[in-house]
């Protein structure tokens, strides 16, 4: 345990790195805010389930050194992002969909229907997933945070901590718009918040298909 702590010089800056990561919105922040106002607090926390399902899956893969796999299978990130690309436009297709709907807020038992608890938690982990960006991320926090000849147990403490972070500013976004005050706002711009949805889904897919990786 000493020898990890002393390892703590490094790994605060990749700490910092994190915060600033994963506070900052982006896809997976702007599905949690949406389904949160949109369907309310259990949806909201169910989908930040899945995108924290999936941050965890390539802060394991970049602590195991999935650098070195990528480089000898580009053409896998290659497809990965081609498929994370199509799944943001799919998104924003049903965003514009929704815009296009009528201008009145339904009641509850009018809809809009609610996905269930295994939609929402794939979506949400497919949201991440699919998201070439996340990985090389994850792949500059391990690196700054974890210099040559670092023990396993860096690693590991990085990925606890970070981890624990994304939880809590997840269910945080999850929770803090899906309360009274935002429902009412949701209703007063449902068209307005729905269509910049639609128009940020549309311009991150557009930018994942054409940028270079």
């Amino acid at each position: 345990m000493h020898e990890t702590l002393a390892y703590l010089p490094q790994i605060l800056p990749a700490y910092i790195a994190y915060i600033v990561a994963v506070v900052s919105p982006g896809p997976a922040i702007m599905a949690i805010i949406g389904t949160s106002m949109t369907h309310g607090r259990k949806a909201g926390t169910t989908i930040a389930l899945g995108i924290f399902g999936g941050s965890l899956t390539w802060a394991t893969a970049a602590a195991a050194g999935l650098a070195t796999l990528l480089q000898t299978y580009a053409m896998a990130l290659e497809v990965l992002k081609i498929f994370g690309g199509i799944y943001l436009l799919y998104l924003a297709y049903k965003a514009f969909r929704a815009v296009r709907a009528s201008g009145e807020m339904p009641t509850a038992a009018e809809g809009p229907k609610t996905p269930g608890f295994k939609s929402l938690l794939l979506r949400g982990y497919g949201i991440h997933v699919t998201n070439p960006k996340a990985i090389f991320a994850w792949l500059a926090i391990i690196a700054l945070g974890m210099p040559q000849g670092a023990p396993a147990s860096v690693a590991v403490l990085i990925i606890a901590v970070c981890g624990v972070t994304g939880f809590v500013v997840f269910m945080g976004y999850a929770i803090l718009f899906s309360t009274p005050h935002a429902l009412k706002v949701y209703r007063n711009a449902r068209r307005w918040i729905e269509g910049v949805m639609a128009g940020f889904y549309c311009f991150a897919g557009i930018k994942l298909l054409t940028s270079n990786i």
